[in-house]
């Protein structure tokens, strides 16, 4: 098969002179559709972030993914276009969770796709430079991507595991202890917001002392935020449902589904293991929960508070 230099990577110039079985080709043909997806999902995030050199790191992965597109439609003798709905999805993600958490995510699907591209191997010329720079460059070029909220991932789990951890309590305790949702949520949301200025507060005056942290105002700005945010979201039930025992089970979902997500988010981008993080803040959030419960109950036993 003749091949020929295009971009710095070596093409097939066609299909050549043995003809490949349709289902090669069409395998082949998926190939290239998802690196073109892939080159056009690189673009669209380096249009968007605002630092250069993140902007010049996507450029260059969207290169690679191009250089890997052309390669295939050497062999298709076709051009394909993008998948629309997934390059939006990415867009998506990464304007909501940041640019590395949508390429990590990405690369994930990586392993299924270089086992697809080994198993053809022996029959597609070329091959295995596509398995090389997907194994090896691509992820160099991730590790160069410098994104704000990540140096701050330190702050955010300080606001975070706080506000699980205490708040979740407090309102265990408020439960038993007051029984009225309406109560309760304004209680709540006093010493939650005040917890959160005293977190936030605490936490510039620890980083300022800190030369590893850039910035110790956006520390303390980001750790306030991430324990205001988890307040409003354990007092939301005591806002909408009458019945303050259910409302504090629906305060418990609502934790571990926080506890879910941002274990999920930071197991990601971090590479941090998922289920021993998930399990530690769990068990830390429900068993501070149900001891401030018991102790709601001996309050109001011994203060003889009344419905």
């Amino acid at each position: 098969m003749n091949m020929e230099k295009q971009g710095g990577t070596t093409i097939p110039a066609g299909r050549g002179e043995q003809e490949l079985p349709p289902d090669l080709l069409k395998t082949i043909g998926s190939f290239q559709k998802n690196e073109v997806t892939e080159y056009h999902i690189y673009q669209r995030l380096a249009a968007i972030v605002r630092d250069e050199k993140n902007a010049g790191v996507l450029g260059e992965m969207a290169s690679e993914e191009l250089a890997h597109s052309r390669i295939w439609q050497g062999y298709t003798g076709e051009e394909k276009g993008p998948d629309h709905l997934r390059t939006w999805w990415y867009v998506i993600l990464a304007r909501l969770l940041g640019i590395t958490f949508a390429i990590k995510m990405m690369e994930k699907g990586e392993g299924s796709t270089i086992a697809t591209y080994r198993a053809v191997s022996s029959l597609v010329p070329g091959i295995e430079e596509v398995i090389r720079d997907e194994e090896q460059h691509e992820k160099a070029i991730v590790a160069m991507l410098s994104e704000e909220r990540l140096r701050y991932v330190g702050s955010v789990v300080l606001g975070l595991n706080d506000a699980l951890v205490e708040f979740t309590g407090s309102l265990a305790g408020f439960t038993f202890a007051l029984q009225d949702s309406r109560v309760i949520a304004a209680v709540g949301s006093i010493m939650g917001v005040a917890a959160a200025l005293s977190m936030a507060a605490s936490e510039y005056i620890s980083q300022k002392s800190d030369r590893s942290v850039p910035d110790p105002k956006k520390a303390a700005l980001y750790t306030g935020i991430a324990y205001i945010f988890t307040v409003l979201v354990l007092v939301l039930p005591f806002v909408l449902v009458e019945n303050p025992f259910l409302a504090f089970l629906m305060t418990l979902a609502c934790a571990i589904l926080v506890i879910l997500g941002f274990s999920g988010y930071t197991s990601v981008t971090l590479d941090l293991p998922f289920g021993r993080r998930f399990a530690e803040m769990t068990a830390l959030s429900l068993g501070i929960a149900g001891f401030s419960f018991l102790v709601g109950v001996l309050i109001r036993v011994f203060f003889n508070v009344e419905a």
